[in-house]
């Protein structure tokens, strides 16, 4: 019967969601809205299809901890370092300043006392990293300034949670139990400590080589295990040590970030954290007591949009202070106005610890899951109202002339005008045909408008710039860009709104020139074959050989080296089964390389192939 109820239960959990979430994104309200309205309808006061989500929760949160685990995976460690002032400054800075507000406005306006006015503070000023990166996420707004400056605050906010939890039995009148295997004072510190080494260790010493030797079984789920084992063991190493299990699985991801498996991580893990993290929107919203609602309503509605004010109002000042730009500004403050769902927990210790009573702790659980609810709702007014106002306002704090893109019926639309975009285009200018630039860098963009250079700032992601910059009538778009991700994601736009287009894309690497073959971009170019072609060519002639036989040993190689390309798309997801082929594919270079060095003794190099650039001079 249990058995029965589970799958019950997961089939409600399902439906909800397959009902809810594609009308939440139909109607531009987001996926983590419908979830969160998702667990409201099918929750104990409303529907009542589900009792008691608390253990639901519980499980969900791992999809918080898989969801770290991946964003680690996209930044490096040198990337994390240079983060530093802002996860430390800025972070510290709002976390203080936040709690100093709130737990002011508690004192003063509701009369608690100052032990309780501090533990109000210091749960409310976390925020919900579940709920504000996975909505960044899927608005793209987790790259901009904004975004990256709120990532960096709610890192901090995950490493506050220990000192949080040692302070509240402190404010009790009680001292702080020992953590979590009975270590206490240095030993905890020298734990904390170790256990940071030894995840740099296991990550350049023991995970590269486990990985290589789990990928060389070429069973895929055994990948899959591996990966789980990873995140797994990471979330249950900082668990031990008391620390946040989200931010555990965070540095393991940043030390495989570098790694050759990078990818086939992201791809393993990724089904996990959107279904446990969707999960946890629903046991979230679930949660919601409409009881206490409905008996506190105005006293609720009028907490949430005190807590709100605060925190946005705290948050904005910071963000002018730290010299954030204008419209991401007000992203940073908006996005982070909420309370974050380990407030659930930190509530449940301070009524343990009698800092909070149970009546208080009640009202903190609705007003964090109410002002949680309203994130989504927020950046919704964000993107809508706010970001159009400031969308051709980033190059105005560079000093460049904001323009809009206009169709002056150019043949060529190039995206990306850096080193690669500038040689391209100035090769087609000198040839007679025009060009519509588009870059999104306003530094770069205004470099290139002091050499006389007519540009346009904007993001080529979007349908309504490309038709204003001439898609419609153009013929050609040059895509240039080196961000793999952007440049798949203009690929789309290109292909959905303006199939009529050819492209000619710019890959990075190998993986990227694959990423752009499967999306079904037929001319692709990588950036340093030719380049290094020539100096090999070059080093050839000083190696004794004559002009003409190094460019035919380079051609050759090209020739080859595109049909290898080609040949081995099949396997680019496989890399034991890519390794094998390249290694075949070497030797038939080799060998054709030998050849052709055997017709040149026998004096037969001085003739072009029939595919070459045409004969000598008279014949």
């Amino acid at each position: 019967m249990e058995h029965g109820g589970f799958l019950i239960q997961a089939v409600i959990y399902l439906a909800a969601a397959v009902i809810a979430v594609p009308l939440a994104t139909r109607l531009g309200l987001g996926s983590v809205l419908g979830y969160l309205l998702a667990g409201v309808a099918i929750g104990p006061h409303a529907l009542g299809l589900v009792g008691d989500t608390s253990e639901e929760l519980h499980i969900a949160e791992f999809g918080v901890a898989l969801m770290l685990f991946l964003i680690g995976l996209e930044l490096q460690p040198r990337k994390l370092w240079q983060m530093r002032g802002a996860i430390f400054g800025t972070g510290t800075a709002q976390l203080l300043l936040t709690a100093a507000a709130v737990g002011l406005v508690a004192l003063l306006l509701y009369g608690v006392s100052w032990r309780a006015a501090v533990a109000i503070g210091l749960i409310l000023g976390l925020s919900s990293t579940a709920i504000v990166l996975q909505s960044l996420s899927e608005k793209k707004l987790l790259r901009t300034e904004g975004g990256r400056s709120a990532f960096a605050v709610l890192l901090l906010q995950d490493l506050a949670v220990i000192p949080i939890l040692a302070l509240l039995p402190l404010l009790a009148g009680s001292p702080p139990e020992a953590s979590g295997d009975g270590l206490g004072g240095w030993r905890y510190g020298a734990a904390v400590i170790g256990t940071m080494v030894a995840f740099g260790l296991a990550g350049r010493y023991l995970l590269g080589p486990l990985l290589r030797l789990v990928a060389g079984s070429q069973l895929r789920e055994m990948f899959t295990v591996t990966s789980l084992l990873i995140v797994m063991a990471s979330a249950a190493v900082m668990s031990w040590l008391d620390l946040s299990p989200a931010l555990g699985t965070f540095l393991a991801g940043v030390i495989l970030a570098e790694s050759e498996f990078r990818h086939e991580l992201e791809a393993d893990i990724e089904p996990f954290k959107g279904l446990l993290l969707g999960l946890f929107f629903i046991a979230v919203g679930a949660n919601l007591n409409f009881n206490l609602v409905a008996e506190y309503p105005l006293l609720l509605l009028a907490l949430v949009v005190l807590l709100v004010t605060v925190k946005f109002a705290v948050l904005f000042v910071l963000a002018r202070v730290t010299g954030i730009s204008r419209g991401e500004d007000w992203l940073f403050a908006l996005s982070l106005a909420q309370a974050g769902e380990f407030g659930f927990v930190l509530v449940s210790f301070a009524a343990q610890n009698r800092v909070l009573d149970n009546v208080t702790g009640n009202l903190l659980i609705a007003v964090i899951a109410l002002s949680m609810a309203l994130t989504p709702v927020l950046l919704l007014v964000y993107e809508r109202f706010i970001q159009p106002r400031y969308r051709h306002g980033a190059d105005r704090s560079h000093e460049v002339e904001s323009e809009p893109p206009r169709d002056e019926g150019s043949p060529v639309i190039i995206v990306g005008y850096g080193r690669f975009g500038q040689i391209a285009g100035r090769l087609l200018n000198a040839c007679g045909f025009d060009t519509t630039l588009l870059e999104r860098n306003a530094a770069q963009l205004e470099m290139v408008r002091r050499y006389g250079i007519k540009a346009y700032y904007g993001d080529a992601s979007r349908e309504d710039l490309l038709r204003a910059a001439g898609a419609r009538n153009a013929k050609l778009v040059i895509l240039t860009l080196s961000d793999q991700a952007a440049s798949l994601e203009i690929v789309s736009q290109l292909q959905k709104h303006f199939p009529h287009l050819t492209i000619l894309a710019r890959a990075r690497n190998r993986m990227h020139h694959y990423a752009l073959m499967e999306a079904g971009v037929k001319y692709i170019f990588r950036e340093t074959v030719d380049s290094a072609l020539a100096i090999g060519e070059k080093a050839l002639e000083l190696l004794g050989l004559t002009p003409l036989q190094a460019r035919r040993a380079a051609r050759k190689f090209k020739q080859h080296d595109q049909r290898m390309l080609e040949a081995l798309f099949p396997y680019w997801r496989d890399e034991s089964q890519q390794i094998a082929q390249t290694r075949i594919y070497r030797e038939q270079l080799l060998q054709a390389l030998r050849e052709d060095r055997r017709d040149r003794d026998l004096h037969l190099d001085h003739h072009w192939d029939s595919d070459g650039p045409g004969s000598k001079p008279g014949m």
